[in-house]
Parts: C-alpha cells; sequence; structure tokens
C-alpha cells in the first residue's frame, strides 16, 4: 500500500481531534462568557464546567487513549511494510468508530451507544494489532 492510503485515517483522526479541540475551546469560552462556570472554579478541574462543556472536554481527551495505540500501530505498519488492504480497511474502521463514538460522546452521551462505539473501536484496533504481531514475528 502507499504511505498516502495508510497515512489518510490518520489524517482523519488527527482531524477529529483537532475539531474536538476547537469545539472544547469554543464550549469553554461561551460557558464563561455566559456566566454558567466563575474563573476562578476553573483552575479545580472539569467538575467546573457545566456537562455539555465537560462531555465534548471529555470526548477531546479520550483521542489521547486508543488513539494513542493506533498511530504506534501505523507508524510500525508502515516502517515494516506490513501495511496492506486489509490493515488500511480497518484503520478506517476503527477511525470510523472514533468519530461515532466522540459525536455520541459531545451530543447525546447515550451511555450504551458511546460504549458500544468505543468496544467496536477497541475490537479492530486489538485485531489489528494481533495480526500485526503475527505476521511480523512468523514472518
Amino acid at each position: 500500500m502507499s504511505p498516502k492510503a495508510v497515512l489518510a485515517p490518520v489524517f482523519v483522526q488527527v482531524l477529529l481531534t483537532f475539531c474536538l479541540l476547537l469545539w472544547t475551546g469554543r464550549a469553554r469560552f461561551a460557558a464563561a462568557r455566559a456566566g454558567q462556570v466563575k474563573l476562578g472554579d476553573i483552575s479545580r478541574g472539569e467538575r467546573s464546567w457545566p456537562a455539555p462543556v465537560q462531555q465534548v472536554s471529555n470526548a477531546f481527551a479520550n483521542q489521547f487513549e486508543l488513539p494513542v495505540l493506533f498511530y504506534v500501530l501505523t507508524g510500525l505498519a508502515l516502517a515494516t511494510a506490513e501495511a496492506d488492504h486489509l490493515f488500511v480497511g480497518l484503520a478506517w474502521l476503527f477511525v470510523l468508530t472514533r468519530i461515532v463514538h466522540a459525536g455520541i460522546y459531545a451530543t447525546s452521551n447515550v451511555v450504551i451507544r458511546r460504549f458500544q462505539a468505543f468496544l467496536a473501536g477497541a475490537l479492530v484496533l486489538m485485531a489489528m494489532w494481533l495480526i500485526f504481531a503475527v505476521r511480523v514475528l512468523l514472518a
């Protein structure tokens, strides 16, 4: 696979992260401007923000959990020339689950739906790692 094809899902995942960062900043600014949070309370952590702001902020923070393993795996797959059509297809599926998860987290926050999206992404990523490990270790 070409590096462009392998990196395209990574770029979309990074775009999702930056979109959530901007959404978090906008939500926080709007809440502070509307007087929904006292500026002195902000230093005490996320619980100082209104629930909708916390949801978006948590969705952003969540992009530094499972996706980190995705980034590492993609780099390793490129470096070892193990990124094929299956890898790219699973990478797109993983990113799709992250978009769905973030969308649920930042809006309706229906926990069971959010968990289903998270679990789907985790299982896809586990499969990607397993396939990669088997290919590398048995080569």
